[in-house]
């Protein structure tokens, strides 16, 4: 299921993130379970169902490890993702270090992206949204082209 939403949430003294039911649900998890955070870009972190980490897993096994740049990429994800389990009140642990990368406060924005959801500080979402809102349009027809040069539709 495609992800999508904004959801503003609070991280507790225990640095716990209720994740929002559409995205639980979106995700396919049931009850307590486990999903994938690791370190996004822009200063965020991404969300991942274990299928959804293990489908991104396997395109980075396509990368090319000869560059000094890829493998350092894969050692910075890689060493900073971890699984967080699912409590009975459908809340995650963010790991310090994840909460340090993101500079994540008290209150947080969680969006859903396609494949996986990011949690945003709140104060960088809003500035994410008023410096990149008015190129909407603009950024739009940049992605539709890129799409159509990848995957022409048949007539």
């Amino acid at each position: 299921m495609t992800l999508t939403g904004t959801f503003e949430r609070t991280i507790d003294d225990k640095l716990r993130l209720a994740v929002p039911k559409p995205l639980k649900d979106g995700f396919g998890v049931l009850g307590t379970d486990e999903l994938y955070l690791a370190p996004g870009n822009d200063g965020c972190l991404s969300l991942y169902s274990t299928e959804g980490f293990d489908r991104f897993a396997r395109r980075l096994a396509n990368v090319s490890p000869g560059k000094v740049n890829v493998r350092t990429f894969l050692r910075l994800f890689y060493a900073r993702a971890e699984r967080v389990v699912l409590d009975k009140q459908s809340r995650i642990r963010i790991p310090d270090r994840l909460m340090v990368h993101a500079k994540l406060q008290r209150e947080v924005v969680v969006i859903g992206v396609n494949d996986h959801a990011e949690i945003w500080d709140k104060t960088a979402w809003d500035t994410f949204l008023n410096e990149n809102a008015t190129q909407y349009d603009d950024l739009t027809t940049e992605a539709l082209d890129s799409f159509m040069l990848e995957s022409p539709m048949d007539g």
